[in-house]
């Protein structure tokens, strides 16, 4: 059991050099929540690796210990159960902490920083808690902990280095996460993140450019732009229409095939970047445009700053303007003061905006945000019925959309591991360019002859069924289309098969840079136009 905390505040250590105590240690990272979290992750496992930690996965699994010397938990803190899910998690490491007292147990992430040594408290055998901006102080917090005999707390209150300067380890070969920006300057009345990201810092252009070419070099073909809220991205620098010209510079570099980005709002989602989608032919036809509610007074409550004529005028032009465009959209049932009046004008724009799919959360109180002290909290079987009838509408009008591509031949950048029964099928998957998740069959011949893709190459192939989720292709079976294209993805997860964890890169250097470019310079150079 580890001593009671040391609290600090100030600098983070981003000292990643190895010590005596970590040199050999296996750890392992758990994460929870976005594609924000995901993106750290990788971060968090460059660090400890730089430090001469293991990845405990890279254990034969017959030696393989059940429990890390080092685990670590990067945590989400937008629902509810994202505290049952943290503190349960921490209670199940309780005895093999107490058999083993060198187990390092470490807690980060949006959970951290809003509770902060609270973990500690409710949970004494944690060993260190660091938050959303020191993610790179966390090798120096283990050794200290590790040195000390207690636990470590260390939660800044803003961003110091951007965290795309730190040593990262992705999770795949051929297709990265690229930060644009982090925090966010909205007040969403259910949203804690920006309490607990900080305000909007944004990257500047030319560094963004530089890591996705850096990436292509190292054999990536597909990147996604990342941040809270991407489409306001160039705020720092006075350029309301970066995001646009950085999509367009996207498309200049040679080898990137496939640019995605997430997540937009749809108060300033302008009509310079749907253009950019538009011209930019690596930009996928693949847009996440969340909408919250339909209610225009449940939006006012929620102060989303757009109503529903507004959200749907953005998807018409997207239509227009991108005809193939799959749009997703995230959707909260059970605001507080929601009537049913509010949650018919939801179903409403639901059916006129056809969203492709939809991420439907029930609201669940979050401490902190203006909306967990509003008045007319609704009773959970109501929020249950309306939760139901909204998924069955998504489910109709999902179902409906995916029967439409049967007999079409769409184009798959095959991935590992995301069709679960694949290997009962025996099929393959991977996501179109519209990010469809299809599920594929490769003919006998084919397979005879070699012509198996790998992960990171290209398979055009022809629908056979569409599910409400997923596409189906097994038109190859009965003599329709197949081809394989082998790619520099291909090559690069093919070159990992030889890597402690097969199929996952070896550590990447970050790269520098945050904030508004130097006086006297362009903002949007160089690459952007």
């Amino acid at each position: 059991m580890t001593q009671p905390a040391t609290a600090r505040t100030g600098t983070a250590d981003h000292s990643t050099a190895a010590t005596g105590g970590a040199a050999g240690r296996t750890y392992e990272v758990r994460t929870h929540g976005c594609q924000m979290n995901v993106h750290d992750s990788e971060r968090l496992a460059g660090l400890l690796e730089s430090a001469g930690y293991v990845d405990v996965a890279s254990i034969p699994a017959a030696t393989r210990p059940a429990v890390a010397d080092v685990v670590v938990f990067n945590t989400c803190a937008v629902r509810e159960n994202a505290d049952n899910k943290l503190y349960g998690n921490l209670g199940q490491l309780r005895p093999a902490k107490t058999a083993n007292p060198d187990l390092q147990i470490a807690v980060g992430g949006c959970m951290a920083q809003k509770d902060r040594d609270t973990i500690v408290r409710r949970a004494p055998w944690v060993d260190v808690v660091f938050g959303t901006h020191n993610i790179g102080s966390l090798p120096a917090l283990l050794d200290r902990a590790r040195h000390n005999k207690r636990a470590e707390v260390e939660i800044l209150e803003a961003l110091e280095t951007f965290p795309s300067t730190l040593p990262t380890r992705r999770d795949s070969a051929y297709a990265a996460w690229v930060s644009i920006s982090v925090g966010c300057n909205n007040t969403c009345t259910y949203c804690i993140v920006p309490a607990l990201r900080g305000k909007e810092a944004d990257r500047r252009p030319g560094d963004i450019l530089a890591e996705a070419r850096a990436l292509v070099g190292e054999g990536v073909l597909e990147i996604t732009l990342l941040g809270q809220n991407v489409n306001t991205y160039g705020v720092e620098f006075g350029d309301r229409f970066a995001f646009g010209k950085l999509l367009r510079a996207c498309g200049d570099i040679d080898g990137l095939e496939r640019v995605r980005f997430t997540s937009p709002h749809p108060a300033a989602f302008t009509s310079d970047v749907i253009d950019a989608m538009a011209q930019t032919p690596n930009v996928m036809p693949s847009l996440h445009m969340p909408l919250q509610s339909g209610s225009d007074r449940v939006l006012r409550e929620m102060k989303r700053s757009y109503r529903s004529d507004r959200f749907l005028a953005i998807i018409e032009e997207v239509r227009g303007k991108i005809p193939d465009a799959a749009i997703t959209t995230d959707i909260i049932v059970g605001f507080p003061g929601e009537t049913d009046a509010d949650f018919e004008d939801t179903l409403r724009v639901v059916e006129r905006a056809r969203f492709a799919g939809a991420f439907t959360f029930q609201y669940s109180i979050r401490p902190g945000t203006p909306a967990a002290t509003m008045p007319d909290q609704v009773p959970k079987h109501v929020v249950q019925e309306r939760f139901d009838r909204l998924v069955a509408l998504q489910d109709e009008i999902c179902w409906a959309d995916n029967r439409g591509f049967e007999g079409r031949t769409v184009e798959v950048l095959v991935a590992p591991g995301e069709g679960r029964k694949d290997a009962a099928t025996e099929r393959m998957s991977g996501r179109a360019r519209d990010n469809r998740l299809v599920h594929f069959a490769v003919p006998p011949a084919a397979r005879e002859r070699g012509e198996v893709p790998r992960p990171g190459d290209v398979a055009t192939v022809q629908v056979t069924y569409g599910a409400p989720h997923h596409l189906v292709a097994d038109g190859a079976l009965s003599g329709g289309p197949y081809a394989v294209r082998r790619t520099r993805g291909g090559d690069a997860w093919e070159a990992t098969q030889d890597n402690p964890v097969p199929g996952r890169p070896t550590v990447s250097l970050g790269l520098p840079g945050m904030g508004a470019p130097p006086r006297g310079t362009d903002a949007a150079s160089p690459g952007c136009r």
